[in-house]
């Protein structure tokens, strides 16, 4: 479910945006501006019969085009974030749409940190055994 909701998240920020996306480290060749996406401690809580409660928070960042910690790159990080705010609201995951909610976001080290959270509920399937065919074979004893 984690895949699904990254995958939509990608497929929303490059709709929008058009930028390189990394959901992880990039060891050379940065091309900036770009985007990093990050699931943060995800949850599950059960929930009566085979229903499940999945808290996702998820890290989007930004890294600006512009010189780190200058007010181009603050002015930037700040524009982007507005657009986040509205293209997170809800994405689009398999043909239903998935609201965030918590968001917020901060601007550290001049890379802008947006965080949102995509909770759901999902059932587990449940596999059941079948058992073999059954026979028995019964006599009546007759009384005295």
């Amino acid at each position: 479910m984690i895949n699904t909701i990254i995958s939509a998240i990608s497929n929303t920020l490059d709709t929008e945006f058009g930028y390189d996306i990394h959901l992880g480290q990039v060891e050379q060749g940065l091309e900036i501006p770009c985007f990093f996406i990050n699931c943060l401690n995800p949850q599950i809580s059960k929930f009566p019969g085979n229903r499940y409660y999945r808290k996702n928070q998820f890290c989007i960042q930004y890294v600006p085009k512009s010189r780190p910690n200058s007010h181009a790159a603050l002015w930037e990080c700040n524009e982007v974030a507005e657009s986040l705010n509205w293209c997170m609201e809800c994405i689009d995951v398999n043909g239903d749409l998935l609201r965030g909610t918590n968001v917020h976001h901060e601007i550290v080290d001049g890379i802008l940190n947006f965080f949102v959270n995509y909770n759901c509920f999902v059932c587990k399937e449940e596999t059941h055994t079948v058992m073999d065919d059954i026979s028995s074979e019964m006599e009546v004893k007759e009384g005295e």
